[in-house]
């Protein structure tokens, strides 16, 4: 076990890509095995001390930063105990980033197939946010890939549970035996939106209880281990970048093109591809939105689906010509890093301007996907503040960047964020698609589900962690447990 206290070594624990400020803890303990991560938990909870539970640092609503009490850093419990091709299984510790399993994976031909965005997150950090990436389109969020969870609670207690033991219902009192006891939990019966969502607690009617634990953002436990499921790596992957001249041109064609099996469906507004042309400059001026999209495939059948898609492109009007495709790893690399590109470029203006961005992570229905993007852009249009959008258009999931240039902005976009909120909400979406609750949104939780509903997510926690120790501030405010 590691123990580190020195202000200045540890002040590195207390950030994240929020930008929220002002974290502070005691210490940072780096747990090795299974044994000293029970002994922190004991301890606290006798005592009463706080504990935030601390990944790899790339999550965005402040989940991992603490204000008081201790840290406990998975970054020790990092290893990945076996990849099994037969059963396509892998068993993890939450400390693995995903770079380090993708590397592993790739030497023996298979693939996690959510592969959310961040290389340098940790396993447990992306369970416990149901982390998704570009190909969510097609794979979904971490949720359809838990296999088995192994879970610390604070009381010490080991719950070691893989889907289909137990099924729950909303509202019900579920008996979980453990080792030498008994915990009565009271099911919530509050109703999610049926898209995809990582706002609160995952509450459902028939649903398996393991999926209680994905989403939790580090308040009911501590993941010690996991079983993730895998798949074969595909034969080939084509990507392309197609550009279109309007931004109904745009929509249009992923309406078709969400019957077609692409793996994933990425949009970049007139604003984003503005940015983009500073690095690249053969972005073509006339470009109003790019449309990025990828399919797996086998090698006989390539050929006819870049005739399909290419017909498709052509049909609704895309810049063909001026397009990019890929379809070796080599050229896929290079599309994959202009893509990156723009977070960084955002970052850039965010430092330049001295004010954090106000980034949203809302999603809605897809049949209201249209009204909630003219709603953006009518919005942000009247607010003279500068912005881009882009995200998960597949999904109907997109993320508005407000880049503020001074402390009124800043003010005005936190309200903008309100509005657009309240309005997803009244049309059946979420607050938060894939990023979590954590620090920073409680409010936006608030308008999704009531206070009355925060209530009884803060009841499910006292029950799982009755001394109200573990990731105090995330999903709700801390003081609902008192």
């Amino acid at each position: 076990m590691i123990i580190k206290t020195d202000p200045d070594i540890i002040k590195g624990y207390f950030e994240d890509y929020s930008g929220l400020l002002g974290g502070y803890a005691d210490r940072v303990i780096l747990p090795e095995n299974e044994k000293e991560a029970r002994d922190i938990l004991l301890e606290a909870s006798a005592k009463k001390i706080p504990v935030t539970i601390s990944g790899g640092g790339t999550g965005v609503t402040g989940a991992r930063i603490p204000f008081g009490g201790w840290v406990i850093s998975t970054e020790r419990l990092n290893k990945i105990i076996g990849i099994n091709g037969k059963t396509l299984t892998a068993t993890l510790q939450p400390g693995v980033r995903l770079s380090d399993l993708e590397n592993e994976l790739s030497k023996k031909g298979l693939i996690y197939l959510p592969d959310p965005t961040e290389p340098n997150a940790f396993l447990g950090g992306t369970i416990s946010t149901n982390a998704s990436g570009a190909k969510g389109f097609k794979y979904g969020s971490t949720r359809n890939y838990v296999k088995r969870l192994k879970i610390l609670l604070s009381t010490g207690d080991i719950i070691d549970i893989k889907r289909g033991d137990y099924f729950i219902n909303r509202s019900m009192i579920f008996s979980l035996k453990l080792k030498n006891k008994e915990i009565k939990i009271k099911i919530p019966d509050y109703s999610m939106p049926e898209i995809k969502t990582a706002a609160g607690y995952y509450v459902k009617d028939r649903m398996d209880f393991l999926d209680l634990f994905i989403g939790h953002e580090g308040t009911l436990g501590f993941i010690l281990e996991t079983d993730m499921a895998l798949s074969k790596r595909p034969e080939g992957v084509m990507s392309f970048f197609s550009f279109f001249s309007s931004e109904d041109d745009a929509i249009s064609f992923v309406r078709d093109a969400k019957t077609c099996n692409a793996m994933s469906l990425e949009y970049m507004d007139e604003n984003s591809l503005s940015l983009l042309r500073t690095k690249y400059p053969n972005i073509p001026k006339s470009a109003k939105g790019l449309i990025y999209f990828e399919q797996d495939y086998k090698k006989e059948s390539e050929p006819r689906l870049i005739d399909s898609w290419t017909k498709l492109l052509e049909k609704h009007k895309a810049l063909t010509e001026d397009s990019y495709f890929a379809d070796s790893d080599r050229e896929r690399a290079k599309l994959k890093e202009l893509r990156h590109t723009l977070p960084d470029a955002v970052n850039e203006i965010v430092k330049k301007n001295k004010m954090p961005k106000v980034g949203t992570d809302i999603a809605v229905p897809d049949a209201g996907f249209r009204e909630m993007l003219k709603f953006y852009k009518e919005k942000l249009a009247s607010s003279g503040i500068d912005y881009l959008i882009f995200g998960h258009i597949g999904e109907s999931h997109m993320h508005v960047n407000m880049l503020p240039r001074t402390e009124e902005e800043f003010k005005k976009s936190r309200e903008i964020y309100m509005e657009f909120a309240k309005k997803a909400v009244g049309m059946g979406g979420t607050v938060s698609a894939e990023h979590g609750i954590g620090k920073i949104k409680h409010h936006f939780l608030e308008i999704m589900y009531g206070k009355d509903n925060l209530k009884q997510m803060a009841l499910l926690k006292k029950t799982l962690d009755p001394s109200c120790i573990l990731g105090l501030d995330n999903i709700f405010p801390k003081e609902l447990l008192e």
